[in-house]
């Protein structure tokens, strides 16, 4: 059963559609499994090309991205689709039911953060995401990124509380992405950082917030140390970042402990499920929703990702 808290800033008359688009969100769990597609600009063509190596030649298509989107989600197993509003407006209208976040500002990581801070700001603002709901879009929130550390944080962080604000006004989910970086962070896994990046996201009133995975803290391993991250969050759900590619079990051992030990309320995975076939892609991310939002075992979610 979905318990949701609905924040105080969401208008009386809003919030049976917030709570419509938290259901779709997560599937009507409360828990998120997001299908991280943002990476076009922050990686460039890194995650989708490698000459043939790793990566099939299918995933250097963008339209590889909504064919994986719109088969999880007609098997009910997507919670959200999360990328910039011109990539989602060029095929959303192909694939118009897929539940999407509209993420909001993004980078690419050529300026290097010993040239310079990172900075990254809204490219979109909320009328251009009403305008994708008016033209039958289904989506059904938004995301920010926020550096913790740059000298730039102030800019994002004030845009990133003035976005959330303005989502729950008209009944949207508001996720951010926090990372600690910049020539004055060392180590952008330190846990104490990751917590407080956490805390964070619940200060500037973000739905969910994607970390992350922490180093162990003193004498916890690192999913406790995780968990630390998770309370400090308080209302806000934590999803931990999917990050590169790394084999299957390996992978959803992680998953399953950022959840269970953790506390988790979900993921956000992208080249983990993109950097694979179109059906494989659908199958790893039926077999994530196993484990984040059906209780899923390890060997379950193994079993759901061969297909037996």
């Amino acid at each position: 059963m979905m318990d949701v808290h609905v924040p105080a800033d969401v208008p009386e008359d809003m919030r049976s559609r917030y709570l419509e688009n938290f259901r779709r969100a997560t599937c009507g769990t409360g828990m998120l499994n997001l299908f991280a597609c943002d990476q076009k600009i922050e990686h460039l063509n890194d995650d989708f090309y490698d000459g043939g190596e790793k990566i099939p030649r299918s995933s250097n298509d963008p339209l590889h991205l909504f064919s994986i989107g719109q088969a999880a989600h007609q098997a009910g197993t997507l919670g959200v689709l999360a990328g910039q509003l011109g990539l989602i407006a060029r095929y959303a209208d192909e694939f118009p039911q897929i539940p999407y976040l509209v993420k909001l500002n993004s980078k690419t990581n050529v300026v290097k953060t010993a040239q310079r801070d990172p900075v990254s700001l809204a490219m979109n603002n909320i009328d251009d995401v009403v305008s994708l709901i008016e033209n039958g879009i289904n989506v059904v929130g938004i995301g920010y990124t926020v550096y913790l550390g740059s000298e730039f944080e102030a800019d994002m962080l004030t845009e990133a509380a003035h976005f959330v604000r303005q989502a729950h006004e008209i009944g949207l989910i508001a996720v951010t992405w926090m990372y600690p970086r910049g020539q004055s962070i060392s180590n952008e896994k330190d846990p104490q950082l990751i917590s407080g990046a956490a805390g964070v996201a619940l200060c500037i009133g973000a739905d969910f917030t994607k970390v992350n995975q922490p180093e162990a803290w003193k004498g916890m391993d690192r999913f406790e140390s995780l968990k630390v991250s998770v309370e400090a969050a308080g209302r806000t759900g934590v999803i931990c970042s999917g990050g590169s590619s790394k084999p299957v079990e390996e992978f959803f051992e992680d998953l399953w402990n950022q959840v269970n030990v953790a506390g988790c309320r979900g993921a956000a995975t992208g080249r983990n499920i993109h950097q694979k076939s179109t059906e494989e892609g659908t199958r790893m991310v039926a077999a994530c929703h196993s484990i984040i939002c059906a209780g899923a075992s390890v060997k379950d979610a193994l079993k759901l990702y061969i297909g037996e």
